[in-house]
């Protein structure tokens, strides 16, 4: 048998995360693939262990069972036992009594004893050999307290080896749990029970590499639990670890042979068709195709084999082959899972599980160790897809998968010296709202509601924060913000906001994709993220909304906003922790003059908050600020940056601060624009906050967060506008608190009977 290159007999030896597989091909075993039901299958195992090291154990029929580190521990410490008790001829005549002729009667029976304890029980049956051991040195000391001094002088030497063989035994961990195991039971159980107990096995099929762990899931608090995919998802608290635990049981572990036979069969069958490179750009498209061939297939398979499914079956059958043919394979499950936000495979892949980051549970340890071979094939798939190169001489790819929503970033050699690595973004799929930012008290009403209004206003927007802040999920709220009526050009480098979604609820969206920031490699057919913004600025009046301000497009973006030639608002996302640090990166580091710079009016910083040093972030906005005009050279030195709204880590909200209001330029510019008194802009503010609140508490009492979805909070943005025009078209002014109740009336009593009928 060839396994991984290396041919070894019946037996092979992989290095996989740094670990040694010794992997043994038991289609063809006449014994059963059981460490503790089958005492041939120890008997193999045991004696391969003798001639080489491994950290695990596999053992390969259509489906595989994985021996964990500290089970081959232990079947390899018997092994070294045994070689020891060989080296040491234990059952030599000078091991088993005295040296007179009258001691040699007993040697006959003693010799055949030490031989089946040390040399062919051991490795059949260690457990069996241990308790024949404590059998027979029970007896012997029986014997010699009852028979006297001579047949004493012929059986202390015996009595010496015996005692020598159970402290080998006794020094291994396999026996150390024995007699743990045997000291919480009356009678001394069949063997096969003592190996049920010691040897839980890993089992998944032999065409998927990652190993899935369920260690002591006894010592972990369950703290959630929910299905992806027909997969059972589940949530735990470590008591010894600061991250929490994720856990995933995908069905394709747990089948029955049959299944696992079938399923493996299919797979071979339709290896033949695989899609090429032009199917796997379009594969979430032709997806359903291959599930459906694969139907087909298992169905042709089971039949042939006297195998009886059920429809359901084979539909579920073949959702899993298609998962690990044009799919991603068990990565998938996880992309699937829109309570994540990240996904992490770290080099050396195989070393570690995988790491996550759950948007209730922050980071977390999976029980999904991934192997190097499927980081390999995953790599080929990306580039594939991408059609980009990733090599030594490319070691980046950035690529968004579209039938996922997520964008991934692989990184190889020489830039990763220990291999492979990707890091996943999952992209929210519907945009987050305010009032849903209102619900997780990510910001208070009162800022929700000078958000929405700013945005309303026209108002130039930086929205800044670090990685994981929030900052791309509030630049998607505040969009949502912008009158429908109203054309909307995104410029992204990775497609984070979900435009397909917001063109189906009814926003005129354009989006252009740009040159990735961190690939090495370059093509032609990648448009640069300030030549893109050029064009954008040619296309005809529109809000301008940018992923992320980053290089030299920021001369370009202020150029604009600084002329007006971009039209209507612009809002765009940047990195940094505070307004002045917005001004020192754009200014200093992309080189935009400060004059440019005064185009911003409001800087909004988002930050992940640990409450009295708490192992848990918790997203707020933590400042909206003003950017005044009147300044020359630092805003900050020379007052230029003006504090709307602060926050209060102590209350957890953002306090208005209303002493700074009277400084405010951007408010008096407004106020001279669109005809409204300070009293009126604030009543307006107030009403947009208290609506978006007033949804909040619907939902909460109804259970209904399908209402602070986008599409039913849009409608009801659109709503409490068009309330509000209606009220100046028939009066020349507006009554905010009557528009307001109008327009709850209206959310009760239509709004809200409409998505609890979608629910």
């Amino acid at each position: 048998m060839e396994i991984g290159g290396f041919k070894v007999g019946d037996y092979a030896v992989k290095e996989e995360g740094n670990k040694r597989h010794l992997l043994f091909d038991c289609r063809n075993c006449v014994y059963g693939t059981s460490v503790a039901d089958d005492p041939a299958c120890r008997y193999h195992i045991i004696s391969v262990l003798g001639e080489v090291e491994a950290d695990l154990i596999v053992l390969a029929d259509v489906y595989e069972r994985v021996y964990d580190e500290e089970q081959t521990k232990m079947l390899a410490e018997i092994a070294e036992l045994r070689q020891k008790f060989n080296i040491e001829s234990v059952w030599s005549y000078k091991h088993l009594g005295g040296k007179s002729e009258d001691c040699e009667q007993y040697f006959s029976t003693r010799h055949d004893m030490v031989v089946k304890i040390a040399h062919d029980l051991i490795t059949f049956d260690p457990v069996m050999a241990y308790l024949t051991l404590l059998q027979e040195l029970k007896l012997e000391q029986s014997k010699i307290s009852e028979s006297g001094n001579e047949y004493s002088k012929c059986t202390q030497t015996y009595i010496n080896t015996l005692e020598h063989l159970k402290n080998g035994f006794e020094s291994t961990a396999m026996m150390n749990q024995t007699k743990n195991f045997l000291s919480r039971m009356r009678t001394v159980p069949d063997s096969r029970k003592i190996y049920h107990s010691l040897f839980e096995v890993e089992v998944k099929p032999s065409f998927i590499g990652s190993r899935l762990l369920f260690k002591d899931m006894e010592k972990l608090e369950l703290l959630d639990e929910y299905s992806i995919k027909q997969s059972t998802v589940q949530v735990f608290k470590h008591p010894s670890k600061t991250e929490n635990m994720y856990f995933i049981n995908p069905p394709e572990y747990t089948l029955s042979p049959d299944k696992y036979f079938v399923m493996s069969k299919t797979r071979e069958v339709v290896a033949g068709y695989k899609p090429g490179k032009t199917s796997l750009s379009t594969v979430a498209k032709s997806r359903s195709y291959f599930e459906r061939v694969y139907e087909s297939t298992i169905k042709d398979v089971a039949r042939q084999n006297n195998i009886n499914l059920s429809h359901k079956e084979i539909s579920e059958l073949a959702e899993v082959v298609a998962r690990y043919t044009v799919g991603y394979g068990i990565l998938e499950l996880l992309l699937s899972d829109r309570h994540l936000t990240d996904v992490f495979l770290d080099a050396p892949i195989g070393q570690k599980p995988i790491y996550v980051v759950h948007s209730d549970f922050g980071q977390c340890q999976t029980n999904i160790l991934y192997t190097e071979g499927e980081a390999n094939s995953l790599s080929s798939k990306l580039r594939a897809m991408s059609g980009r190169p990733f090599d030594e001489a490319h070691p980046v790819l950035d690529y968004d998968l579209p039938d996922i929503d997520t964008r991934v970033a692989a990184i190889g050699p020489p830039l990763s010296p220990d291999g492979i690595a990707f890091a996943f973004r999952l992209h929210k799929i519907t945009p987050w709202t305010l009032p849903q930012f209102i619900d997780v008290d990510f910001l208070n009403p009162l800022a929700a509601g000078l958000m929405s209004f700013l945005v309303d206003q026209q108002a130039t927007m930086i929205i800044t924060g670090s990685r994981g802040s929030g900052k791309t999920s509030l630049l998607g709220s505040c969009m949502l913000e912008i009158l429908q009526n109203t054309r909307i050009i995104v410029q992204e480098d990775t497609l984070e906001i979900p435009v397909p979604y917001m063109k189906k609820i009814g926003y005129n969206v354009q989006r252009l994709k740009t040159r990735s920031p961190i690939s090495v490699s370059k093509t032609e057919s990648e448009v640069s993220p300030a030549e893109s913004l050029r064009t954008a600025l040619r296309l005809g009046d529109s809000a301008l909304v940018l992923g992320e301000v980053r290089s030299k497009e920021a001369k370009v973006l202020y150029e604009a906003m600084r002329i007006g030639a971009a039209g209507n608002i612009v809002i765009g996302t940047i990195h940094g922790d505070s307004a002045y640090s917005v001004w020192d990166r754009v200014v200093n580091d992309l080189e935009v003059p400060n004059t440019s710079f005064k185009a911003t009016d409001i800087v909004v910083v988002a930050r992940p908050i640990r409450f009295s040093g708490s192992l848990k972030r918790h997203r707020r906005v933590v400042q909206v600020t003003e950017v005044k005009k009147h300044w020359i050279e630092d805003p900050e030195r020379e007052g230029g940056l003006l504090d709307l709204m602060l926050y209060d880590a102590k209350k957890d909200t953002l306090e208005l601060m209303e002493d700074n209001l009277k400084e405010s330029e951007l408010f008096e510019k407004i106020s001279r624009i669109s005809g409204l008194t300070m009293k009126q802009i604030w009543e307006d503010i107030r009403m947009r906050g208290n609506a978006k609140a007033f949804l909040v508490e619907i939902k909460r009492e109804n259970k209904l967060p399908l209402l602070l979805e986008a599409e039913n909070s849009s409608i009801a943005n659109n709503r409490l506008i068009l309330f509000k025009e209606e009220q100046l078209t028939e009066s020349g002014k507006i009554d905010y608190e009557d528009v307001l109740g109008k327009w709850k009336y209206w959310v009760k009593n239509s709004l809200v009977p409409n998505v609890q009928k979608k629910s």
